[in-house]
């Protein structure tokens, strides 16, 4: 994609958040039709390979092994269950197939299984994605030839709320991740959750951390706190919905030409919020049963809505 080369502050992108409702909507609606369909949604698959157990302390996480949660440790799913599932999300008109592992960040043989799974998967027609933690030197390349096409590493929240969520890794840490993925040549895949007790003023720090990318990510995936009992997060006040389409509408106006993916928390959303959010600029979701340990809308509901909306798979 083409770079973009202007900076966005804080308060330029706080200044979006506080415009009225209609005007921001408008504002990004016309920003997303100058770059994309608007009535196109690009639909992706994420399945867990290896779900619990991680030695992070991520306080939205159900699957770290700090937190007592419902979730328990499961080994890495066989190449065979990977290609089954990927099947599966083809048939079901996905486009995107996305692999996510609870690691901390993949040992070689780790490594060496899921290249093998991305080449597989590649097979099949789909695009590949995989979301593994941090990565080491020479790692990223390893994904690279494998045939990868995105890799997700979220830089989760701002950075000054940062420390009240994660203390076994840093900001530098997540940019650090980033900077190999880009290096080796695959597409960054790069978002946020929101809800976490943050501030408006923090989430505006936060779109324009993600905006200030250079490149700016291909992918955003925007995602809503989903609670879960036995997190630290758990508890949290919610985020009002409204709040969070004011956020898909600013990383939209601010990352023009990227995917803005409208993530988890999405089964807790009415119709009409994501209609909003699609109307603010978001045309990619995730499509499926699950997302990694947490629920998402069924296929058929979302068929439906998007019929609804006469809307189409891209």
């Amino acid at each position: 994609m083409d770079t973009v080369s202007n900076k966005w502050g804080i308060p330029e992108v706080l200044g979006l958040f506080e415009l009225p409702f209609s005007d921001l909507i408008y504002r990004a609606q016309c920003v997303h039709r100058e770059h994309f369909d608007p009535n196109g949604i690009q639909l992706s698959t994420l399945v867990s390979i290896k779900t619990g157990g991680c030695s992070e302390d991520c306080g939205y996480c159900s699957q770290s092994a700090r937190h007592e949660t419902a979730v328990e440790n499961q080994p890495m799913l066989s190449l065979e269950e990977v290609l089954a599932a990927a099947k599966a999300a083809r048939d079901n008109g996905a486009s995107r197939f996305c692999m996510g592992a609870a690691w901390r960040g993949p040992k070689q043989k780790d490594l060496d299984a899921v290249t093998e799974m991305v080449r597989a998967v590649r097979e099949l027609g789909l695009e590949t994605c995989a979301t593994l933690g941090m990565l080491k030197e020479g790692q990223a390349e390893q994904l690279k030839e494998a045939g990868l096409d995105y890799y997700n590493h979220n830089i989760d929240t701002s950075r000054r709320h940062y420390e009240e969520i994660i203390s076994t890794r840093d900001y530098g840490d997540r940019l650090d991740t980033l900077s190999k993925v880009r290096r080796a040549g695959i597409n960054v895949c790069c978002g946020a959750i929101v809800g976490m007790g943050e501030t408006r003023e923090m989430r505006a720090e936060l779109i324009a951390e993600l905006a200030n990318q250079f490149p700016q990510p291909e992918s955003v995936p925007i995602n809503n706190l989903v609670q879960v009992e036995g997190t630290p997060l758990y508890g949290t006040d919610p985020l009002d919905h409204l709040e969070f389409v004011r956020t898909i509408a600013a990383a939209r106006i601010t990352m023009p030409k990227s995917f803005v993916r409208l993530s988890a928390g999405r089964q807790q959303m009415s119709e009409s919020t994501q209609a909003l959010c699609f109307l603010a600029g978001a045309n990619s979701i995730f499509y499926g049963e699950k997302l990694l340990t947490t629920g998402n809308p069924e296929v058929e509901r979302d068929r439906a809505l998007l019929d609804k909306l006469g809307m189409h798979a891209m």
